[in-house]
């Protein structure tokens, strides 16, 4: 193994600003669960976006399981969900005790199929089982076909929740995702575009469904002089000093999606040379906060599986990691219903998976380090190729 410096995939990225706020907090002794901050990072992200009403929590998942709840979600209802995502999309559906149903990608996204949407929502409504909502995923910070998906959840009836872990700073047509459907979800993870170290923010413009959900996320509290319960609550809410971290962060998104849609066009530029690898496309009419750079290689025309180039950029101290592993192959979720993009082929999401890899992507990743992985990727192949000339056609 060569003994340089390790590049991670998509490392936390500071700005400086962050010991400000953090000791504000301090010298005002708001080191509670509760403080100014908070406030301001919820009225702050409310204008950023443009919506009515945010609730800043301890994680994206929490903020998914809360707008569940927010729209009345229970036992034995049903849930439609996208199945390319990470296994933290449909946990909360589990949580309630629903039913997820999973629902393919399509390929020029990677997100939910309208097609596979569409079926799924006719055959429920013919059974008289329709979900009680559809859960899409902006999946690398790439925006969903919004249109299609939201028309065809409001002919059903059916609320549509974003799941924008990924995606802050995108959008769809002009507008954020995130705010689209009836509810939206961000992480601020440790290895998101921004972070408060962990953490979320639960966004709608219904007011009373954040509020219902700030009510149960502060473990359901009743209106009483003394403690009383009358629901199950939870304890969701996000620090203020995580917040003041958050705060911080939030004036530096724009650098730091610039910074990332550099870092993917330099991965374009890099690897264009090379046949059989393509990247995840930008739709026209959205705008991608390039999250990470992903990309699909074909093994029969480089010579070179997805594990093989894995393992070359580690050993190269180079973090890369396979595309979502799709949530209706997990063992968890085994015997739940899947519906593919296109019933007569493979599965959208099973072919990502089988071909993708995600690329290290920090927004402080420097061009030197970029190029040690560009340049990996192309002695991994080109060597390859050497070795097997009959691939060069």
């Amino acid at each position: 193994m060569t003994l340089t410096e390790r590049i991670y995939l998509s490392p936390p990225h500071l700005t400086g600003e962050e010991i400000h706020y953090v000791q504000s907090a301090f010298t005002d002794n708001w080191v509670a669960p509760v403080g100014p901050h908070i406030d301001l990072f919820e009225q702050e992200m409310s204008t950023l976006v443009n919506v009515q009403s945010c609730l800043a929590v301890n994680s994206g998942t929490a903020a998914i399981h809360l707008s569940l709840l927010a729209l009345g979600i229970s036992s034995l209802d049903t849930v439609f969900c996208s199945t390319f995502t990470f296994v933290a999309t449909a946990n909360p559906i589990l949580y309630i005790g629903a039913k997820p149903v999973f629902i393919d990608s399509e390929p020029e996204t990677w997100n939910m199929s309208p097609d596979a949407l569409e079926r799924a929502l006719k055959e429920a409504s013919a059974n008289g089982n329709l979900p009680k909502a559809v859960i899409v995923v902006h999946l690398y910070g790439q925006p969903a076909k919004m249109d299609e998906l939201l028309m065809i959840c409001q002919r059903y009836g059916v609320p549509l929740i974003e799941d924008a872990a990924e995606s802050l700073g995108s959008t769809y047509k002009e507008k954020p995702t995130g705010t689209i459907g009836s509810y939206g979800i961000y992480s601020f993870n440790g290895n998101k575009i921004i972070t408060t170290s962990g953490g979320g923010m639960l966004v709608s413009n219904h007011k009373e469904g954040v509020e219902y959900a700030s009510f149960l996320a502060t473990q359901a509290k009743d209106t009483a002089l003394h403690y009383q319960h009358s629901q199950i609550g939870f304890n969701y809410r996000m620090s203020n000093i995580a917040a003041g971290i958050g705060r911080a962060q939030l004036t530096y998104l724009e650098k730091r999606i610039n910074a990332r849609r550099k870092i993917f066009q330099r991965y374009e530029e890099g690897l264009q040379g090379l046949e059989g690898i393509s990247f995840l496309p930008e739709l026209p009419g959205t705008y991608s906060n390039r999250w990470l750079t992903t990309i699909l290689i074909d093994s029969e025309t480089i010579g070179v599986t997805v594990e093989e180039l894995i393992f070359a950029l580690r050993n190269e101290n180079i973090e890369a990691r396979p595309v979502w592993k799709p949530l209706h192959l997990q063992p968890l979720f085994q015997g739940y219903s899947f519906y593919p993009h296109d019933v007569e082929h493979e599965a959208i999401s099973e072919m990502i998976f089988e071909k993708g890899i995600c690329l290290p992507s920090g927004s402080d990743l420097t061009i030197e380090q970029q190029n040690r992985v560009i340049h990996c990727i192309q002695t991994t192949i080109t060597s390859n190729l050497h070795l097997h000339p009959y691939l060069l056609g």
